[in-house]
C-alpha cells in the first residue's frame, strides 16, 4: 500500500534529468500551482503517465508520489513521479489504495465495478483478478455526492 500524496498545477519547464547513465530517458517537470507552490517531479521510464499523452509546457498537470519515501531536502522540492496526470474536464482520475470494498484509503471513493469497466495493468494487457486492496489509478467520469462518493469508472489501471 502506497501513500500517494499529489500536487497538481501547470507545466512550466521539462528539461533532461541527468542521471549516471546520462540517457535521456529521464525528464525533470517543473510544476506551478498558482499560489507559489512549485514542484519538480522526476519523470522516469518507469512513471505511469495516464492515456499515454505527451506531456507540455502549459498543461495543467497532476504528479503523484509516494508520500513515505525519502526526499531530498532542496527547495523546490523534487520527488520521483509514481502517475503523471493530463487534467481534463472529462474525466476524473484518482490514484490510491482501494480496500476489500472498493473505498478509496482517504475514504472519499467507493467504485462501483461494471462489466463495462476496463481493468488492465500498466503494460495495456487485461487484468482479470479482484482490483480490491491494491493501489489502482481509476478513471471516471462522474460520482454521487455522498461521502463515500460513488462511482462506476470507465477504466481502472492496477498498479502491481
Amino acid at each position: 500500500m502506497t501513500n500517494f500524496l499529489s500536487f497538481t498545477g501547470t507545466v512550466t519547464m521539462i528539461n533532461n534529468f541527468f542521471t549516471n547513465e546520462n540517457d535521456g530517458c529521464h525528464k525533470i517537470i517543473t510544476v506551478e500551482n498558482g499560489l507559489g507552490g512549485i514542484v519538480n517531479f522526476v519523470v522516469s521510464p518507469s512513471t505511469y503517465i495516464v492515456d499515454h499523452v505527451a506531456l507540455t509546457i502549459g498543461d495543467l498537470v497532476t504528479g503523484y508520489y509516494d508520500g513515505d519515501a525519502p526526499a531530498i531536502l532542496i527547495y523546490p522540492p523534487q520527488y520521483p513521479a509514481l502517475v503523471m496526470v493530463k487534467n481534463s474536464p472529462y474525466q476524473n482520475v484518482k490514484v490510491d489504495y482501494f480496500n476489500q470494498q472498493l473505498v478509496s484509503s482517504d475514504g472519499q471513493l467507493q467504485l462501483n465495478i461494471s462489466p463495462f469497466t476496463k481493468i488492465f495493468i500498466r503494460n495495456g494487457l487485461s487484468f482479470t483478478n479482484s482490483p480490491a486492496n491494491r493501489d489502482l489509478i481509476v478513471i471516471y467520469g462522474v460520482a454521487t455526492k455522498s461521502i463515500p462518493a460513488m462511482t462506476t469508472p470507465f477504466k481502472i489501471i492496477v498498479l502491481c
